[in-house]
């Protein structure tokens, strides 16, 4: 593990945790990553005994630090919950309060927003959860912002994930922010997991199925994103589909909680976002290949998305750049 000046990640580990967050954690700041550059994350695991039963009693975690280790992280990720309605321990509660009395970024994934909660730091602050637990969340802490649709909110200091496979967009996002574009595409890759998901974990909810269950939208989205640089509308996606725009408007709601055009922006946009980050300055040509048609539409749906002018958005994350922070949009796709 690099030595010289890392960036510290300690991760909580309590009785009853999840272990594929765990995993989720470990692979992503507690692996060296031979293709990137300059030194990575420290990562240790603590718990606040010596011997720690995961989730089902699937098996016992030993030889973590202690809680002491929160005293000395960059970041701490709050420990998750099997049942969200048995409250953190005490000593949990106070390292993550001290934690962030301190500065320290806070980040939950799925359940662990409870943790974050009752401990006080959530207080007016954004947030979400899983959405099984969302209801539950918002009647037992109704002092924060709770958003039940997205994958992950990131608010600054604070970061939570809805569910254990958002956890993994929302730790690409840390990895953007703090080592750059390039990195964070790297390290999806080697995951082979999408940097960029679309529509939020309302896709996701439970929902009595129709009648007559629509098509899958993967072929036409796998048609659609190889051909983004011509002028595709909302109308020539329901020809190809050959279903009517309401039957289209429908299925991309029920399939992935969001709308033709919401998604096709979306899409656009991060194939502008692709081509600046390897290099292409020309802001005419990035918008023409992206599909976006003008400068004028690429700088204002950029700034939208993720609150940066093309300028500033190179300056982070193009080429031979520093890293430098990243907030993304918080209005959802």
């Amino acid at each position: 593990m690099p030595q010289d000046s890392s960036h510290r990640v300690v991760m909580i580990v309590a009785d009853g945790s999840n272990p594929f967050e765990m995993g989720v954690a470990t692979e992503m700041f507690g692996l060296d990553r031979p293709e990137i550059d300059g030194p990575w994350y420290d990562f240790e695991l603590c718990a606040e005994s010596p011997s720690v039963r995961m989730h089902s009693g699937f098996f016992q975690l030993s030889g973590v630090a202690g809680l002491d280790a929160v005293d000395r992280a960059d970041t701490v990720i709050a420990p998750n919950r099997p049942d969200p309605e048995t409250p953190p321990s005490p000593a949990v509660l106070d390292a993550v309060r001290r934690a962030a009395a301190r500065g320290a970024r806070l980040v939950s994934f799925c359940s662990g927003s409870f943790t974050l909660a009752a401990a006080g730091v959530l207080d007016g602050r954004r947030a979400t959860t899983h959405w099984r637990w969302a209801r539950q969340f918002a009647d037992r802490f109704p002092a924060v912002r709770l958003d039940p649709d997205v994958l992950f909110v990131d608010d600054g200091d604070i970061v939570t994930a809805a569910g254990s496979s958002a956890a993994l967009d929302a730790c690409l996002e840390l990895i953007r922010r703090d080592h750059g574009a390039q990195a964070a595409v790297a390290v999806s890759r080697r995951l082979v997991f999408a940097l960029h998901r679309d529509g939020g974990q309302r896709q996701f909810i439970e929902q009595p199925l129709p009648a007559v269950p629509d098509s899958s939208l993967a072929p036409l989205l796998d048609w659609a994103t190889a051909h983004l640089d011509t002028p595709l509308t909302v109308p020539d996606l329901a020809v190809r589909a050959a279903v009517s725009q309401a039957t289209l408007h429908r299925r991309f709601r029920t399939q992935l909680g969001t709308t033709p055009l919401a998604w096709l922006t979306a899409q656009r946009v991060a194939l502008a976002c692709r081509l600046m980050e390897h290099g292409e300055t020309r802001l005419e040509r990035v918008a023409r290949l992206s599909g976006l048609g003008t400068a004028a539409n690429l700088r204002a749906q950029l700034r939208r998305r993720t609150g940066l002018p093309p300028s500033a958005y190179r300056r982070r994350f193009g080429p031979g750049q520093q890293p430098g922070a990243f907030r993304a949009s918080a209005e959802a796709q």
